[in-house]
């Protein structure tokens, strides 16, 4: 399996984003899923910042089941162009624990997915009806809540031990569950694989997090593994989960089986500002 890099353009006119890709010999077009990265640990050390994630168990996971795989690098991380601008404290001491500034990093990374989607409508290789999208971490919140932000996008999303701010953060518990909510609307079925020992997310935190999703809602399924954080790197643990998901997701994706999914134009709809009503997270 070989991995092809390459650049595309964003909403920001001096920085190109960095794409990896890992595809089927087969001709296309393919299925195709969008992986996005997660966080730096404390976002302490910059020197992660530049580094490229592409986890090679993800793209063998995906291509050997016919699946492409993107990868895409948010401004600022590996070497896509421009600052790393996802939620740091202005002091430099890492991720903020403040609302407003965790959650303008969020609407960040939302400019870039958009800039992924528009590269993804013009990609003649990719399977315009069998779309979804995933991540790790920050990249498994920002898919789900991004999938119901840009309805009639994707066909899945998929969340490896997600959430935006960890529980070093008190306001994780408003932050998490409220970016979650945003990818109700997409009325998709999404998968949630969750480390039962996550040391920046209690599962009880992260079934609050399912729950409030579900009851604005959204469709899932929540799997709890006997894993930590790094859950992504188990296969052995969430494999079939994601083998049957993926089976649904084809069987959804099959245009005479379904044809309400269109291809939408990106932005779709005004990010809504951040509001958090009192009472509103009652059952975390």
């Amino acid at each position: 399996m070989k991995f092809e890099k390459f650049f595309i353009t964003s909403g920001q006119a001096d920085a190109r984003l960095e794409i990896v890709v890992a595809k089927p010999q087969s001709d296309g077009p393919h299925p195709t899923v969008v992986f996005n990265h997660g966080f730096t640990g404390r976002g302490r050390n910059k020197s992660l910042y530049t580094r490229t994630v592409c986890p090679a168990v993800t793209a063998h996971y995906f291509v050997e089941k016919g699946w492409m795989v993107l990868f895409p690098q948010r401004r600022g991380r590996g070497k896509s162009g421009g600052g790393y601008g996802e939620g740091l404290a202005p002091d430099g001491s890492g991720y903020s624990c403040n609302i407003e500034i965790s959650v303008a990093g969020f609407e960040r990374a939302v400019e870039d997915m958009d800039a992924v989607v528009r590269h993804l409508r013009e990609r003649s290789d990719v399977d315009q009806d069998r779309l979804v999208i995933g991540g790790v971490s920050r990249g498994s919140i920002l898919s789900i809540a991004y999938a119901g932000m840009r309805p009639n996008t994707f066909r899945g999303a998929i969340n490896f031990n997600g959430g935006w701010l960890g529980r070093s953060c008190s306001n994780h518990e408003i932050v998490n569950p409220t970016l979650f909510e945003r990818g109700a609307p997409a009325d998709i079925p999404t998968l949630w694989l969750h480390g039962i020992r996550d040391q920046y997310y209690r599962i009880e935190h992260c079934r609050a997090n399912f729950e409030t999703f579900l009851s604005a809602g959204g469709k899932g399924k929540f799997v709890a593994a006997p894993m930590g954080h790094a859950l992504l790197f188990k296969p052995a643990l969430w494999k079939r989960h994601l083998d049957q998901y993926l089976s649904d997701i084809d069987v959804l994706g099959n245009p005479s089986a379904d044809s309400a999914l269109k291809p939408a134009a990106i932005p779709i709809i005004d990010r809504p500002p951040f509001r958090f009503e009192a009472g509103h997270h009652s059952n975390q």
